[in-house]
Parts: structure tokens; C-alpha cells; sequence
């Protein structure tokens, strides 16, 4: 990574104004789910021990049109409170007078949280004049928020043209080091694996890896266009039917390219997606009957990328192999993420990009199991499609300026 960080500039005394992603679930008053908090402990910590004051800001949900308690930050307050061991203020607004004096009362190795961003729409619109009220709440700039640096708003570029030096946390070089590695110089072989729901989501992904990877495992509900492409019958699994020549053409692309790009060989279906006591059968992938609903990947698809899997140097997975929610549904998804334990147990580098397949790692109990898991689901998916974040291209380089 040839971005600037925390541990390149003088912290001590520095009011450090802090971009972190604190959207994190909140239910009855209370965080239901700290992993986001404690991803960031690492840099709060090291500027709390630098001597810093320390300025936290984020976004929380989605209100609209203004304040709203049900999105308020001050919950995560109480949290991260406990987590550090330390008080954490709590300022009821992220500009403004209240803001401008909770930073200016800041000591050294004091905390302080700002009230949730998107409470001012400037936020979302990279207001200049909102960007320029943050920024004067601090001295230097850090942006630990890798999930949100796929978007150019006030919190994550529009402040950097008004503080400098904008550096980045532990958090943001560590997703950096670990996704640029395996784009730039990846342990090889090196193998993808993409799942979910929709290709529409993932073609720029596709179409970006195919240079990069030595093959390409295809799961997920986004299979079955791919499977319509190949004249098959799909029955009533999800299909997207615009993006069915897309598909095609990704699989004549794949061959003209030094990738594999490997399908299921069979399915898990089912009749009814919602009914408990509903049957279910393996069929290969081109032996979809009727009606019938394609809901995994099956047993045979499983073995074959693992195979892959076992023999890679590095692995990066997005996208879960079929509709993990439903335990009934979910054995492909954990047989993935126990493969990449397996896989991680004998040096390889295994990487989960966020979103879904995060909270099927989460779920079944192996995050700390594996190399890396992502904080950023979509921005994990444009750094794969080759695309420039906005947030990290706001940060200093080394050696020079953006």
C-alpha cells in the first residue's frame, strides 16, 4: 500500500479527526453486534497511546431528512466505552457549536464521538461547506472506514481537501494490503470464488478477475443465468433474463483467457423456498425438473471446489453458495468457509470480501479462522472490479502528495 498512515505522522497533542464505520446494528438502546467497533480498536488505540485527541465520526443507518433517536450514535458510545476501557464523549451533533467545543475540551488520549453524520444530508452530498465544518474539528485526518470509501461524501473526501495531512488507520491498510496483494502479486494458484444472488452485481468483478486469477468458482443464485445461458432448465431458481447474453459472454471471454471459470455440476432444489416440511433433491445442473427451485450448491460441486480450494495459494470468496439464511439451504456456504480454514491452516491466503459471505463466515463461528474477512462488502467488490475508491485516493502517499 503507498498510502500514508498512522504510523508516519506525529500524533502526540494532534486533535486526530477520525473517519471510522461505526454502522452497526441497535436494537432496545443496545449494539447487538460490536465486530465493527472492535476492527477499529487497533488504531484507536495506538492514537490514544500516541497522545491524540481523539475525534471519532460515522455514519449509522439511514435516516431521512434529519436527526432521528432511532439512529443515534450515542449507543455506540456506551459500547466502545466498555471495549476500551476508556470514556468516550459523547457530542450531540457533528458540527456546530456543541461539536466545535466538545473537540476544543479534548486532553490528550481523550476519546470523543460525534453525533451520526447523516443527520446533515451535506454528508451523503460531499457538501464542501459541511466538509469544511468537520475538518475544523481537527488537526490531521485518518480514515479507518474501509466500507465506506467507495463513496466520495463529505466524512470520507470532501474533508480532506481542508486538513492535512489524511493518512490511513490499521483498519484501511490491512484491507488494502490484503485485497491489492491478491489483485497485484497473489501466492498462486489463485482462486475466486464469487456467489450470491445476482451477476448483475458481480460482472465488472467477473470480467476484472478473469486476468487476474488462475480460476474462477462460480455458486450462488447468480449460477443459474449462467446455466440459462447454457441452454438449461432452470425452473423456477432465480434468474436475471436480461442478463443472460452477458453471462454467454463472460464464458466465451473465459475462454479466450488464461482463467478456468468452473460451474456447478449439481444443485440442491427444492419446491417451495418457504416451507419448512418441503422436499428437497440433488440433481446435476442441467437436471432441473419442472418447477423446481435451485436453492445450494450440491455435494459433488462441493468436492470439486474444495479441490481447488485445497491447492490454492491464495483464495478470495464472495458471495454465499446458495440461500445460507435457511440452515436447510446452507451446506455448501459452511462447507466453503471450513475449506478456507483448511486452506488457511496450511499457509494459504484466504480472503472473505465482505457482506454476505462475512456473516456466513461470522455465522458459523470461523471469522478468526481465516486470513482476512472485509468490512466493506461494496467496496471490497469495486476494489475487485479494478474501480479507484474515492477514500483512499483522497489519502497521502508516500513520497508525495495524492
Amino acid at each position: 500500500m503507498n498510502k500514508l498512515t498512522i504510523d508516519d505522522i506525529d500524533l502526540t497533542g494532534k486533535r486526530a479527526l477520525v473517519r471510522v464505520d461505526f454502522n452497526v446494528p441497535i436494537e432496545g438502546g443496545k449494539v447487538t453486534d460490536d465486530t465493527r467497533l472492535v476492527a477499529s480498536i487497533p488504531t484507536i488505540q495506538k492514537l490514544v497511546q500516541s497522545g491524540a485527541r481523539v475525534i471519532l465520526m460515522s455514519h449509522l443507518g439511514r435516516p431521512k431528512g434529519g436527526p432521528d433517536p432511532k439512529y443515534s450514535l450515542r449507543p455506540v458510545a456506551e459500547r466502545l466505552s466498555k471495549l476500551m476501557g476508556l470514556p468516550v464523549k459523547f457530542a450531540n451533533d457533528c458540527i456546530g457549536p456543541t461539536a466545535q467545543e466538545a473537540a476544543g475540551n479534548l486532553k490528550n488520549g481523550e476519546l470523543l464521538l460525534l453525533e451520526n453524520l447523516r443527520f446533515h444530508p451535506q454528508e451523503e452530498k460531499n457538501d464542501l461547506g459541511f466538509a469544511k465544518e468537520l475538518a475544523s474539528l481537527g488537526e490531521i485526518y485518518i480514515n479507518d472506514a474501509f466500507g465506506t470509501a467507495h463513496r466520495a461524501h463529505a466524512s470520507t473526501e470532501g474533508v480532506t481537501r481542508f486538513i492535512q495531512p489524511a493518512v490511513a488507520g490499521y483498519l484501511m491498510k490491512k484491507e488494502l494490503d490484503y485485497l491489492g496483494m491478491a489483485l497485484e502479486d497473489p501466492v498462486r494458484p489463485f482462486v475466486a470464488i464469487l456467489g450470491g444472488a445476482k451477476i448483475s452485481g458481480k460482472i465488472d468483478v467477473i470480467s476484472n478477475l478473469l486476468d487476474k486469477v488462475d480460476t474462477l468458482l462460480i455458486g450462488g443464485g447468480m449460477a443459474f443465468t449462467f446455466f440459462k445461458a447454457r441452454g438449461y432448465n432452470i425452473g423456477k431458481s432465480l434468474l436475471e433474463e436480461d442478463k443472460i447474453s452477458e453471462a454467454s459472454n463472460i464464458m466465451m471471454l473465459a475462454e479466450s483467457r488464461k482463467s478456468e471459470l468452473i460451474l456447478p455440476i449439481d444443485v440442491v432444489v427444492t419446491p417451495d423456498l418457504n416451507d419448512p416440511n418441503s422436499s428437497t433433491e440433488i440433481v446435476s445442473a442441467a437436471g432441473i425438473k419442472g418447477e423446481m427451485i435451485g436453492v445450494d450448491i450440491g455435494p459433488r460441486t462441493i468436492d470439486a471446489f474444495l479441490e481447488h480450494i485445497n491447492s490454492a495459494g491464495t483464495v478470495i470468496w464472495n458471495g454465499p453458495m446458495g440461500v445460507f439464511e435457511n440452515p436447510r439451504f446452507a451446506q455448501g456456504t459452511f462447507a466453503i468457509a471450513q475449506g478456507l480454514v483448511s486452506a488457511t491452516d496450511r499457509g494459504c491466503i484466504t480472503i472473505v470480501g465482505g457482506g454476505d459471505s462475512a456473516a456466513a463466515v461470522a455465522k458459523a463461528g470461523l471469522a478468526e479462522k481465516i486470513s482476512h474477512v472485509s468490512t466493506g462488502g461494496g467496496a471490497s467488490l469495486e476494489f475487485l472490479e479494478g474501480k479507484t475508491l474515492p477514500g483512499v485516493a483522497a489519502l497521502n502517499n508516500k513520497g508525495g502528495n495524492r
